[in-house]
């Protein structure tokens, strides 16, 4: 099956802040797929790899169009420039929609919180919401004034529903006390750096919000690719051993072995492909696991994490 079925014309882009761009495709063939706020496509890259953007329901988008919200990454891998040269009439494929960070049903009020370029789901969160006329309130951070995108946008779709923060004056973002202004039944959504989510996670914890009312997807900025190390992989259950190279993940090097690996986000955001460590020093990279998780070194996500020591043997 063709991982990027669909062929995205360049229609119109913008710049929504220096670091920001939005960018507005026609589907090649004119066959729009149907999605759900919360959900992202896979952009292939030149380099054989891709990258996930979330889809965004801005005001005006003409129909049958679909849009992207990109932020140019100083340590790119690849990904930001690629989607920052595009020009009109340029064509991208991508998957199809995947949505891992879906809205709850039912008449339960939302609080949002974005920080930077995690805005991108969280608008389209509040465009669905506001148009379902259920109750939700946003919080939306960045730095300092002039960074934040897509704020004229924020303001039509959301009215008085929209509270903006800088971490530069007093408006910033007191967590406890949004979270302290929320009804007790209101489902918690959150997409930001690691730190912002693992903040709302530990203030909503203390507030015993519960599980299934905690919702997350973590946007992290391209992590540069010289770093990272060739190490191996060996399997338990064979002892097949796997290399593993610095551009590639593990999940790739297993599947490229003719292994069936079960994965889903590829991003350490779901936990569908943890796995057991037996021996070997990972290199954690996920949202997933608590710090304790971390340092027991007992699991791990192969679809981000890498490894600090030459092998890892893993319960596979």
């Amino acid at each position: 099956m063709d991982a990027h079925p669909l062929k995205l014309k360049v229609r119109s882009y913008a710049a929504e802040t220096p670091f920001i761009r939005s960018l507005v495709f026609d589907v090649d063939g004119g066959v729009v797929p149907q999605w759900q706020a919360g959900a992202h496509v896979r952009v292939a890259l030149p380099n054989g790899g891709d990258r996930p953007y979330s889809l965004m329901t801005l005001p005006g988008l003409p129909e049958g169009a679909l849009a992207l919200g990109v932020l140019r990454e100083e340590a790119s891998s690849g990904g930001s420039q690629f989607m920052h040269a595009l020009k009109i009439g340029d064509v991208v494929q991508a998957s199809a929609p995947v949505n891992n960070f879906q809205l709850h049903e039912g008449a339960a009020p939302a609080l949002l919180f974005a920080g930077g370029i995690g805005i991108t789901p969280i608008l389209s969160m509040a465009a669905e919401l506001a148009t379902r006329g259920s109750p939700y309130r946003l919080h939306y951070a960045g730095r300092t004034q002039g960074l934040l995108a897509f704020l004229p946008q924020l303001q039509e779709i959301c009215a008085k529903g929209l509270s903006v923060h800088y971490d530069s004056d007093e408006s910033r973002l007191d967590i406890a006390a949004a979270l302290g202004e929320a009804a007790a039944d209101a489902h918690i959504y959150v997409c930001g750096p690691a730190g912002m989510i693992e903040a709302v996670r530990a203030a909503a914890l203390a507030r015993t919000i519960l599980a299934d009312h905690m919702h997350y997807e973590l946007f992290k900025a391209e992590q540069p690719s010289s770093p990272d190390k060739p190490f191996e992989v060996e399997l338990k259950s064979s002892g097949q051993v796997v290399s593993v190279a610095a551009g590639q993940t593990i999940i790739q090097a297993l599947e490229a072995a003719g292994h069936d690996v079960l994965y889903d986000c590829q991003r350490g955001d779901c936990g569908i492909c943890q796995c057991g460590v037996i021996a070997g020093v990972p290199d954690h990279r996920d949202v997933i696991l608590s710090d304790d998780e971390k340092a027991s070194n007992k699991v791990m996500q192969i679809c981000v994490s890498r490894a600090k020591s030459e092998r890892l043997v893993l319960d596979l």
